[in-house]
């Protein structure tokens, strides 16, 4: 697998260094980045920016590739016995649900679950600025078996949706799993039938709606900090 970009580069050379197996530059970096990315023992090789480009399709690489190990997934035994777990359900936007791993990770959820049927692992990783290498991820394809597999184990399922209570009216359970659904069509009613309860947003101004990943920020805010 291809990962490129500079934050993103840095980011898996300074935490996750033993996942790098061969660095790609494409131009030259300041003497400092060098020495760091010499002295990780990682075989580097110089590329053109033709090469570059498409190891990235076309991508922002910055200058910074490498080549890594396979992403690994977690199971999702691994996760039941975690106390704050998202579910994303049918989402399909990469930039989405990178920014959902990236929130998930910085305010404290413990892992988060992919309901889908395929899944671009490497755009996840980038739009997640590697934070998919910091939280427990788990993919699946059928989300209410999930569900039910969950509420087995002692959790509270919440679903996200519009006219849902607000999270300041909500009782958390010390186990919960927060749904999110797919961009354009939310949470299936089936799956909003297993829900303890509904949550949404209170807006002003006649607006509507908000980014998935917006209203997932607001949300898991509001769930651990009150």
């Amino acid at each position: 697998m291809i990962i490129y970009g500079k934050q993103l580069f840095l980011h898996i050379l300074d935490r996750h260094k033993e996942k790098l197996e061969t660095i790609y530059l494409a131009k030259e970096c300041d003497k400092q980045t060098f020495r760091k990315i010499a002295s990780s023992g990682v075989r580097i090789e110089r590329v053109d920016n033709k090469k570059a480009q498409a190891m990235a399709r076309g991508g922002n690489h910055q200058g910074f590739l490498a080549k890594v190990k396979d992403f690994e997934f977690a199971s999702i035994d691994g996760l039941k016995n975690k106390n704050f777990l998202v579910i994303l359900y049918g989402l399909s936007d990469v930039g989405n649900i990178g920014a959902i791993t990236r929130t998930a990770y910085a305010l404290g959820a413990d892992g988060i679950v992919i309901v889908s049927n395929s899944l671009s692992i490497e755009g996840i990783i980038r739009a997640s600025s590697g934070a998919a290498y910091e939280i427990p991820i788990c993919t699946i394809k059928n989300g209410l078996d999930l569900i039910n597999e969950l509420k087995q184990v002692g959790f509270s399922i919440y679903g996200s949706a519009k006219g849902g209570k607000s999270v300041q009216e909500v009782k958390f359970s010390s186990k919960k799993a927060l749904i999110m659904g797919s961009e354009g069509e939310g949470i299936p009613n089936k799956v909003l039938q297993k829900c303890d309860d509904c949550l949404g947003i209170k807006m002003n101004n006649d607006w509507d709606s908000l980014n998935v990943s917006a209203a997932f920020a607001i949300i898991c805010d509001r769930i651990i900090n009150g």
